[in-house]
Order: structure tokens, then C-alpha cells, then sequence
């Protein structure tokens, strides 16, 4: 009998190897997915360094600031990474934007928001945290700032690593106010501005919550537990389409258009309460056509908050690239005028060239590392569908406004994911109440039994601990890091 091998087994081995080898170059792929990223940032950064270069080529101190710029390109693009996630987050975990639909509508009104309207003076010392008397040099003050910008970058980086949304506001304060000490002793802090930082820890995150629960409950109340849903629908819809038109052309009114005019609390509620008048009277026709022919059922409701919801997002992004860029820029802009002039001043103005850093540098973070904490915070924490994240997005915006009006100083990462929080809690609460009253009307055999309860709990518990965790040890953790980097540095130069 012959052993020769004939053509289908040499077949079966070649169709075996071709397999193991489109597994091989899948794996592959898969492994340097994450590489590419990496490579394109370290481009990014090389770029902003060669840029710096350009513009101050023949100054003595080009090489602090080419390596500034290049850590503010670094931290630029952490923020793309982590903060932005709080504006696409519930747009994205309810279905009414893709993944990629949000990155590409967050990286275009992030830049605008941070070119058209950023900061052009900036507070390097963040808000009045260190004394500059206390600061001995200009050298001096440019580690400091070299410091705090290296810290907290590294930190909102971990931070990204480990799926944990932290405010990056807090982490460049926590950077400033670590190598102020290390420079100037514990004396330079301002410690009453700071107790005030760590008060908004508490109040930014439960003010977002109480607001975005108020407003689900008002949804729940009127419109999803009425009879008749699509009547109620188109009641109340318009209103409150106008309640937030009226409310984000008062926060970019306040916060977003800072560098164009100058608008005070009084005149920014006018503006925004003829905004929302005008959207209530152009939406209440187009939701009654939109209305016609949907079923009297909830998910029906969701087609009709899906057009705002897009809008909130695309607002909260312009208006978190005109604030937020400063974080990135911020200490880089410091860096930059007090090696150009030999001191260093309360508040600078920010060059073009770091404007431009610090948007680019938010859209690559965005669109490279963006994805992993817009999901955490659109479908990990609690299950968003449109209604329950236009009251997030919502509470964004009213809770920014009415802290702005009684001085107390906020978060914005703090307030979407408290109002995520808030909704997820909510929802806990009203199916618990929900379940007890039908439990009355059971017979004993049939009620839910309390692991049973505990199971279906609707937000996850490990994500609310991880995050809490991460908030409250932000500061000081970026404190001690840009302490230590601090002395580093000092030590390397003298």
C-alpha cells in the first residue's frame, strides 16, 4: 500500500499554515494597534518641541522651552485623552453618536473652542495657589512651572491608564502648588484658595448629580409614566430643548466667549433666556412632526432627545476647549515669558504658537486615546439611553452657571461624571420604590430576594470606588510627584 502523500493532504498542510498564519499577522496587528498611537503623539511632541525651536531659536533659553513645549504637547494630549470623555460620554453610551461621529465632533469644537475662544491671558499661578514674592528667581519659577506641567501630565496619563476620568484642573493645581512648597515652602500656598478647591471635591460632583436626577425625575414624572407618551412628548419636549438652549448659550455666554467679549452674570441669563424662548417656538412644530406616527412606547421617546443631545455635546466641547486648553498651555506660556523677558508675573498672555499646541495637541489625544474613557463614562458606570444623558449633559451646563454665580469653584469632569452618578442612583432608587410598591400586591413566594436586589443594582459599584479614589487623591498625588521632580531638576542644574 502506498505512503505517498497525495494533493489533499498537501492541500489540508497548506490550508493550515495560511491559517496559522493569518492568526500570526492578526496577532500582530493587534499588538501594534497601540503602537501606532504612541508613535503618532511621540511625533506630535517632537513636533511642538521643533516649533518651540522655530520661534525662539536664537534665545539663550531655547532648550527649556523646546522641552516645555513638548511636555505641554504632552499634556495636551492626556487631556484630549481623559477630560473630553466627560462632554461625548453619554452622548456615545446612548446611541446618538457613534465613536467615531463624537471624536470627529469633539476634536473640531474642542480646537475651535480653544483658538476662536480660549484664554488669552492665562494665571500661571493657577488661580492664585503660590505667592510669586515667595519665589526666589526666574529660574527658579521656571522649574517650578517645569514641574507642575511634567506631574500633572503624568498623572492625568495614570489616571487614563487605569479608566479613572480625574479633573485635570486639579491635577495642574496639585502640580503647582507641589513644586511651589518644594521651592518655596509651605508658606507660599495659599491655603484658603486651596480649602476652596478641595470643597468643590464634594460640591461640583453632588450638585451635577442632584441636578441630572432632578431633571430624569421630571422626564419620569411627565412624560414616561403619563398614558399617553407622545401627547406629553410633544408638551414637554420643546420646553425642555429650550431650557437647554437657554442654559448653554448662558455658560458659553459666561465661560465659552471670555476671549471675544466680556459678559457678566446679569446679561448672560438675558441672552440665554431669549435663546431658549426663541428654540422653544422653532422646535414645538418640528417635535410634533417628528412625534407623528411613533408608538406609545418609551423607546419612541428616545428619537426625540436624540438632535439635542448631539448639540449638547458639540457645545460642551467648545466650551471645555476654551476653558480647559489653559491647563495644557498654561505653565508652558509661563515657561515661555519668563525665560523671554527674566521675571515672571501673576498673569501672562498666551502666544499663538501655544494656543495652537495645546488644540492640535486635544483633538490627537482625542482621536488616539479618546475612545477607552468615553466608553467608561458612556455605558460602565450606569446604562445611558438619550433622555438620561441629556439630563447629564444638562446639569453640565446649569451647574457651571449657577456655581459661577455664587463664587464657588467647580469642576466640569467632576460635574458629568456626578450627573452620571446621579442619574444611576436615581434610577436605583425610583425601581426600588417602583419594586416595593408592586410588591405589596404579590403573594410572599414571589418577591425578590435581597441578593437578588443587590445583583441588579444600576450603577457599578468597583467604577464609583476607582473614581471617587482617583478624585480625592489627585492633588496631593500630582503635589508629591511635581515635588519630587522639582528637586530633580534643581539638583541637575546646580
Amino acid at each position: 500500500m502506498s505512503t505517498q502523500p497525495n494533493d489533499n493532504d498537501h492541500l489540508e498542510t497548506l490550508d493550515r499554515d495560511l491559517e496559522r498564519f493569518s492568526h500570526l499577522e492578526t496577532g500582530t496587528q493587534y499588538v501594534a494597534r497601540p503602537m501606532v498611537g504612541l508613535g503618532i503623539a511621540l511625533v506630535f511632541i517632537v513636533l511642538a518641541g521643533i516649533t518651540a525651536g522655530i520661534f525662539y531659536g536664537d534665545h539663550p533659553s531655547n532648550l527649556i522651552v523646546v522641552a516645555a513645549a513638548g511636555f505641554g504637547a504632552y499634556m495636551a494630549i492626556n487631556i484630549g485623552a481623559n477630560d473630553v470623555a466627560n462632554n461625548m460620554g453619554p452622548a456615545v453610551g446612548a446611541n446618538a453618536l457613534t465613536m467615531g461621529g463624537a471624536i470627529l465632533i469633539a476634536a473640531i469644537f474642542e480646537s475651535a473652542g480653544a483658538l476662536l475662544a480660549g484664554g488669552d491671558v492665562v494665571s500661571t499661578i493657577s488661580k492664585g495657589i503660590i505667592d510669586p514674592a515667595g519665589i526666589q528667581n526666574a529660574q527658579i519659577f521656571i522649574w517650578a512651572m517645569m514641574a507642575a506641567l511634567i506631574s500633572s501630565a503624568l498623572w492625568v496619563n495614570l489616571a487614563t491608564y487605569v479608566g479613572a476620568p480625574v479633573s485635570t484642573t486639579h491635577s495642574v493645581v496639585g502640580g503647582v502648588m507641589g513644586a511651589g512648597i518644594a521651592a518655596a515652602g509651605f508658606a507660599a500656598v495659599n491655603w484658603p484658595t486651596m480649602g476652596k478647591i478641595a470643597a468643590s471635591w464634594v460640591i461640583s460632583p453632588v450638585l451635577g448629580g442632584a441636578v441630572a436626577a432632578a431633571f430624569l425625575a421630571f422626564i419620569k414624572i411627565k412624560i414616561i409614566y403619563q398614558d399617553d407618551k407622545i401627547a406629553a412628548a410633544r408638551r414637554w419636549v420643546p420646553v425642555l430643548v429650550a431650557i437647554m438652549a437657554a442654559a448653554f448659550t448662558s455658560y458659553l455666554a459666561l465661560k465659552g466667549l471670555k476671549r471675544i467679549i466680556k459678559i457678566d452674570m446679569p446679561t448672560a441669563l438675558t441672552i440665554g433666556a431669549t435663546a431658549g424662548l426663541i428654540t422653544y417656538f422653532v422646535t414645538k412644530p418640528l417635535i410634533r412632526k417628528q412625534s407623528e406616527g411613533l408608538e406609545n412606547r418609551n423607546k419612541s421617546l428616545k428619537v426625540l432627545f436624540g438632535i439635542p443631545l448631539v448639540f449638547s455635546a458639540a457645545l460642551l466641547s467648545f466650551a471645555h476647549g476654551a476653558n480647559d486648553v489653559a491647563n495644557a498651555v498654561g505653565p508652558l506660556a509661563a515657561i515661555v515669558h519668563a525665560s523671554e523677558f527674566g521675571d515672571f508675573a501673576a498673569k501672562v498672555s498666551i502666544p499663538t504658537w501655544v494656543m495652537v499646541i495645546g488644540a492640535f495637541g486635544i483633538s490627537f489625544g482625542l482621536f488616539l486615546f479618546g475612545p477607552k474613557l468615553i466608553r467608561m463614562v458612556g455605558s460602565q458606570i450606569t446604562k445611558l439611553n438619550p433622555m438620561r444623558a441629556y439630563c447629564v449633559a444638562l446639569s453640565a451646563a446649569i451647574t457651571v452657571i449657577v456655581a459661577s454665580w455664587l463664587g464657588l469653584p467647580v469642576s466640569s469632569t467632576h460635574i458629568a461624571v456626578g450627573g452620571v452618578f446621579g442619574v444611576g442612583f436615581y434610577r436605583e432608587w425610583d425601581a426600588e420604590r417602583r419594586l416595593r410598591k408592586s410588591a405589596i400586591k404579590r403573594p410572599a413566594a414571589t418577591r425578590i430576594a435581597p441578593e437578588e436586589r443587590r445583583r441588579r443594582k444600576l450603577v457599578r459599584r468597583s467604577h464609583f470606588m476607582t473614581i471617587i479614589a482617583a478624585w480625592v487623591i489627585t492633588v496631593p498625588a500630582a503635589a508629591m510627584m511635581s515635588a519630587v521632580i522639582f528637586l530633580i531638576l534643581n539638583a541637575i542644574v546646580n
